[in-house]
């Protein structure tokens, strides 16, 4: 008797819990629905029936792991997991690339501490993402970047502060040691920015000090590709490609009817400046194709040149075939004399193909004058010998655009402290090709809250995503750039990974550029892809701009 009120009661319950979830209701209506169409998959449409009424997914779970990027450096990488109809699911994963600012021609010994401090970062991030982030986070709607981002910020704010504390008492506690010491003698001053003993000439004086790197948190890793992931995962459970998410996202959720793809700048050469030849002034050669053609004609004709180039070089003895070298940045090393003799080697190899520079292709050249910067004498290096001041620096290019007026680019033409010389080639050549700031551009960290870009005059910036940055920083910074009239390069880091989402977020962000380094190593060919199949996928959606 017992067990048959049990069961009745247990009847009425599940009747009532069924009902309160309109589970009989909704179930006829399905059937009702079903049975004209007669599916071949009955439980499979009954199933894509009921997933409408399921609960949206929500992150479960984030896992950070140290892994190897495309150039054999540790970086991280970090797997979000969301509950989806009571499961816990993988959901997608993203890599960071890993970002240096120790130059080509550093000390072995600078190197050395890059490495470790790099391996130290990756580790504490890897820390963050499982012991923080991932209870964080957990129950967050993984669609609602803005609410991830906020706490993200937040949370990088709480360690910066943590870490200014931590430097504070240990100032305090050395100030207080030194306090405590006898000193018998006074230590003799040396003058500031030359080398100890050596007296500065006053033209070194007179150039404006390099300014401090920005400073890089141990673990500001975790910040970036959290944010990355969450952006990902956004876009599968909204059934979206990356690059329309994105898209969305900029523009407060209205879709685009069309979408221009952003010009690839695709590096042919690159001319290590610690190299033995003479030519210090050039790092990048890339090849911009005409916007004309679509991006698979740009890219065939690219290869094209890199061909004729490489035959070229391997028959004047400049690159032997059996020493021919691919640089980290996926394209042919190769050393010069001096610029007119590369510039007039690339004229050639497009003649003999048939094409004209200028008219069916165009060059950027980054200089990464940053690095050529001889602090003793206060000049730029542009040769092995050969100096020159910001001022003449400044003319020298106004006379390189007049006699090859088929470069349409240059890309950190001067140090972001030659602030007067970037304002005259600027007013000189303006009109006449794009100048960029890469390395010379006001850190990301501080262009979103001071909304300049330290040099005012500059045609655009490149924008990388590294460290800290976060997907809604990036998209805050492209609406900056637009209202000012700046064009946004999106731009891979040196140590590449194998993570294509750079492209995807250079087409959202409508980057008039993206700079991916050349057509080899997979980890760099990868992202071409995506851009050629993200162009197939707007071309056949109609949306191709």
């Amino acid at each position: 008797m017992e067990a048959g009120e049990r069961r009745g009661r247990l009847r009425r319950e599940a009747a009532e819990y069924y009902r309160g979830h309109r589970v009989p209701e909704r179930m006829e209506e399905a059937l009702n629905t079903l049975f004209p169409q007669c599916p071949e998959d009955l439980y499979g449409e009954l199933a894509n029936y009921f997933s409408k009424f399921s609960k949206a997914p929500v992150i479960c779970k984030l896992v950070g792991r140290k892994i190897l990027g495309g150039v054999g450096q540790p970086t991280l990488e970090v797997e979000l997991y969301c509950t989806v109809k009571n499961y816990e699911k993988r959901i997608c994963s993203t890599v960071m690339a890993t970002h240096s600012q120790i130059p080509e021609n550093a000390l072995p010994e600078t190197i050395e501490a890059d490495e470790k401090e790099r391996n130290d970062s990756v580790h504490t991030a890897v820390e963050w993402v499982n012991e923080s982030l991932s209870p964080m986070l957990r129950h967050l709607d993984p669609t609602d970047q803005c609410q991830a981002d906020k706490m993200l910020g937040e949370y990088f704010a709480n360690k910066v502060e943590e870490k200014e504390e931590i430097e504070k008492l240990e100032e305090e506690a050395k100030v207080e040691e030194e306090a405590a010491k006898v000193t018998p003698t006074s230590t003799p001053k040396q003058k500031k920015g030359g080398k100890p003993g050596k007296a500065m000439s006053v033209e070194a004086q007179s150039i404006p000090p390099a300014e401090p790197a920005e400073s890089v948190l141990r673990g500001s890793l975790a910040i970036g590709a959290t944010s990355l992931a969450i952006a990902k995962a956004g876009a599968i459970i909204c059934h979206v490609p990356l690059y329309l998410y994105t898209a969305l996202l900029k523009h407060n959720q209205e879709s685009p009817k069309e979408i221009t793809l952003p010009l690839p700048m695709v590096t042919l050469l690159n001319c290590e400046k610690n190299s033995p030849s003479k030519l210090k002034l050039v790092k990048e050669i890339m090849l911009i194709p005409p916007v004309e053609l679509s991006l698979k004609q740009g890219i065939e004709r690219v290869l094209d040149i890199q061909k004729e180039m490489t035959r070229l070089l391997e028959s004047r003895g400049k690159m032997p075939p059996a020493s021919k070298r691919i640089s980290h940045l996926g394209c042919l090393t190769a050393g010069y004399d001096n610029l007119e003799q590369l510039l007039l080697l690339m004229q050639r190899a497009c003649n003999n193909i048939g094409l004209e520079l200028g008219t069916d292709v165009y060059l950027a050249i980054n200089c990464a004058a940053h690095e050529l910067m001889d602090y003793d004498k206060g000049k730029y290096e542009i040769l092995a010998g050969t100096f020159k001041s910001p001022d003449e620096m400044a003319a020298m290019y106004v006379d390189i655009i007049n006699n090859f007026p088929f470069i349409i680019a240059l890309i950190d033409p001067l140090r972001k402290e030659d602030r007067d010389q970037w304002s005259s080639i600027c007013c000189a050549l303006g009109s006449k090709c794009y100048l960029i700031a890469e390395d010379a551009a006001t850190q990301i960290s501080k262009l979103k809250t001071d909304q300049n870009i330290n040099i005012a005059m500059c045609s655009g910036v490149v924008l990388k995503y590294i460290n800290q940055t976060k997907v809604s920083d990036l998209i805050e910074l492209t609406g900056i750039l637009d209202g000012q009239r700046h064009i946004t390069i999106l731009g891979s880091p040196d140590g590449e990974s194998s993570d294509e989402s750079l492209v995807d977020l250079a087409v959202g962000l409508g980057a008039r550029f993206l700079k991916l380094g050349g057509l080899s190593r997979g980890e760099r060919v990868a992202k071409y892809n995506r851009l050629l199949a993200i162009e197939e996928e707007l071309a056949a959606n109609g949306a191709l701009r």
